[in-house]
C-alpha cells in the first residue's frame, strides 16, 4: 500500500491544480457587474460538462495498457508470479496516470468552453 501514496498524492495534486478557470479577460471599458453576471452565465454551461466520463475513460485505458506491459515486462524479466505482479502494477500505475490525463483534458475543455462563451458575450480573452 505504501508503494501507491506517491501515485494517489500526484492524482490528488493535479486534481486541485486543475480546479479553478484561469480565464482573463481585458477589462477596459467593461461594466464590471454586467460581467460578473455573464461570467456566472457562461460558468453555469461549463457546469454542464460531464468530467466523470472523460476521467474515467482515460483511466480505464490506462489501467489497460499499464496491465499489459507490466505484465509482459514481469514475464520477460521473471516466472508467471512476476508477470502477474508486473500487471498489477502497471495496472495501478496507468490508472493512476490516465486519471491524471482525463483530469487534464476535462478542465482544459472546461476553459475553452468558458472562453468560447465570454468571447461570443463580446468580450477580450486574454489567454
Amino acid at each position: 500500500m505504501k508503494r501507491f501514496v506517491p501515485i494517489l498524492t500526484v492524482l490528488s495534486l493535479a486534481l486541485g491544480a486543475c480546479a479553478s478557470n484561469q480565464v482573463i479577460v481585458d477589462t477596459k471599458g467593461v461594466d464590471m457587474s454586467r460581467y460578473e453576471q455573464d461570467r456566472r452565465e457562461c460558468e453555469a454551461y461549463v457546469e454542464q460538462l460531464s468530467s466523470g466520463g472523460q476521467i474515467a475513460k482515460s483511466a480505464g485505458l490506462g489501467t489497460a495498457i499499464g496491465a499489459v506491459v507490466g505484465g509482459a515486462a514481469g514475464a520477460i524479466f521473471g516466472d508467471s508470479t512476476a508477470a502477474a505482479r508486473g500487471a498489477a502494477v502497471g495496472g495501478i500505475t496507468g490508472g493512476a496516470q490516465g486519471g491524471v490525463t482525463g483530469v487534464v483534458k476535462s478542465e482544459n475543455d472546461k476553459e475553452q468552453v468558458l472562453r468560447n462563451c465570454l468571447s461570443g458575450r463580446g468580450y477580450r480573452v486574454l489567454n
